[in-house]
């Protein structure tokens, strides 16, 4: 089975709608510890400024849209591997101990495995970035069979 992966514009503004304000938040209560000499605390938020920004930076730009040269853009899926195009070209093959992550709310999964050079790599998918909601039930249906078992 072959996926070719879309940028999820639609996450893409709800991700948007959490991580600015709260950044925003973070930093001006680290700037508000910090000028009221509270310099252990002000380190603290602008720790958690930094962790968040990073983190949604992260999830915009790799997972939600696709930008950033390790994200993937393609899936193929066979009983021995799952192969994953990412952006700058590199073909990333999981062989062994694949793993399948659901979420409770089924709009989200991950992947994770060892690639043919022992390295542990994970990814995150998104509903929006299949084009269409049956592809993305097509592929947890198949990893739910075959991932996971004991």
């Amino acid at each position: 089975m072959n996926f070719d992966l879309v940028p999820d514009r639609k996450g893409m503004v709800w991700d948007l709608l959490l991580y600015i304000p709260t950044v925003v938040a973070l930093a001006s209560i680290a700037a508000g510890f910090w000028y009221d000499d509270d310099h252990n605390m002000g380190y603290l938020f602008f720790f958690l400024t930094c962790f968040f920004f990073i983190a949604g930076f992260n999830r915009v730009f790799k997972t939600r849209l696709m930008l950033l040269p390790s994200a993937p853009i393609s899936l193929k899926v066979t009983d021995e591997n799952l192969g994953l195009v990412q952006r700058n070209g590199t073909q990333v093959n999981l062989v062994k101990n694949l793993r399948y992550f659901p979420d409770y709310s089924g709009k989200t999964f991950g992947i994770s495995g060892l690639d043919g050079a022992g390295k542990q790599q994970q990814f995150v998918f998104h509903k929006g970035q299949f084009p269409t909601p049956e592809k993305f039930d097509s592929i947890q249906t198949y990893f739910k069979a075959h991932l996971n078992k004991k």
